[in-house]
């Protein structure tokens, strides 16, 4: 790959991770745009751990916090906010562990076309924009319960079709619970951190099954650039969102999949 292929590549990945606008949709736009390669196992592994230090540096608080209070409350009978919150997050992410490892090949080689990753960015991009026309959103953080947990880590699941986007499912679930959209946000990219090391673990496998050749350079490029457009992307979402809402991100979501259905037929 080119510098700039490198740097464009890096900045859709850092970038879409965390926006409720599917990665996967917009990963294949180069391709049929511009015609470049498949960036390869190597570059996918630099990416993501661009895309989890970005989130995890982001949290570095929230993470001590609620690291501490789940080694030292988590399994006693007085949990605080913290606590609860790292078992909060560990109950949503079993559903996608569970059903990932089991479907992960099915999917990969049945569902990842453009006809379906343009319909699934079309259709949750419509619940999205229901979710967030319709809920209360009157809830924080603190109101989360272990039952809600759940149901968002098993909407999360469905993320696991490509152009559902990951960030986006969790967000509309948490909508449709109730929370505001900052802690809706809060929580889904809490959610991003075990799933992004999992996926990023399982790419560094077939990569060393695989044997690629590494280019170094290429790797360090996009894990930093990756890193930056990631940590600007969740500073700048958690500024705005509150006040924006969903709706740009439907709206661009709409164009996006009649984008890709115009590859599919036209």
């Amino acid at each position: 790959m080119t510098l700039f292929e490198i740097i464009i590549l890096a900045i859709i990945q850092g970038v879409t991770e965390f926006l409720p606008i599917s990665s996967s949709g917009h990963l294949l736009l180069p391709a049929e745009l511009l015609g470049w390669i498949n960036q390869g196992l190597a570059f996918d592994v630099a990416v993501h751990v661009g895309s989890l230090l970005a989130v995890m540096i982001y949290f570095r608080k929230e993470i001590v916090q609620m690291s501490i209070a789940w080694v030292t409350k988590g399994f006693s009978k007085n949990q605080n906010t913290d606590s609860k919150l790292a078992w909060y997050v560990i109950i949503a992410t079993i559903p996608a562990v569970i059903v990932g490892f089991l479907m992960k090949s099915w999917i990969e080689d049945n569902a990842r076309t453009a006809l379906v990753i343009a319909a699934t960015t079309i259709i949750f991009g419509l619940l999205l924009w229901y979710a967030d026309a319709t809920a209360k959103r009157s809830n924080t953080l603190a109101s989360l319960n272990w039952k809600q947990s759940l149901l968002i880590g098993i909407a999360q699941v469905l993320a696991l079709i490509p152009g559902t986007s990951r960030s986006g499912i969790t967000m509309t679930a948490g909508l449709m619970l109730g929370l505001n959209r900052e802690s809706c946000a809060r929580f889904s990219f809490l959610l991003s951190i075990p799933v992004i090391l999992g996926a990023g673990l399982l790419a560094t496998v077939d990569l060393l099954q695989a044997r690629e050749a590494v280019d170094w350079e290429a790797l360090l490029y996009g894990a930093g650039f990756s890193f930056v457009s990631a940590y600007l992307c969740i500073f700048l979402f958690l500024s705005w969102i509150s006040r924006i809402g969903m709706l740009p991100f439907v709206i661009y979501r709409l164009l996006l999949g009649a984008v890709l259905l115009w590859f599919v037929f036209g």
